[in-house]
């Protein structure tokens, strides 16, 4: 079992960047895929972006593509999400989440341990 605990989100203005961070326990880290999803206020929880154990395979959401950077450190056992040219419509709470076994998945059944969110809020 792994818990997750996110950090990093706040308020910023479009066009700014935030890095979230996710400190995840257990001596196992580097066996889970890791990844970040979103979910705004009315909507259903969306897929951001996942990293494979080695860190060699990165899918992202078309939305996000090219502006957010998924990365881990399996030393310090934790995984990170850089966001760029942030836009209001990323507002959202931004959730880590861990799968323990299989191949890199975008849907959210797909993994099992989850963090309790953080809010990323950008204003236009």
């Amino acid at each position: 079992q792994v818990q997750l605990v996110e950090s990093g989100g706040g308020l910023v203005q479009a066009g700014g960047s935030l890095r979230l961070s996710c400190a995840a326990s257990g001596r196992t880290f580097s066996a889970y895929i890791m990844g970040w999803f979103r979910q705004a206020p009315g909507k259903e929880r969306e897929f951001v972006a996942a990293i494979s154990r080695t860190g060699g395979s990165t899918p992202y959401a078309d939305s996000v593509k090219g502006r957010f950077t998924i990365s881990r450190d399996n030393a310090k056992n934790m995984v990170y999400l850089q966001m760029n040219s942030l836009k209001p419509e990323d507002t959202a709470v931004y959730y880590c989440a861990a799968r323990p076994s299989g191949v890199v998945v975008t849907t959210a059944s797909g993994y099992m341990y989850w963090g309790q969110g953080t809010q990323v809020t950008v204003s236009s």
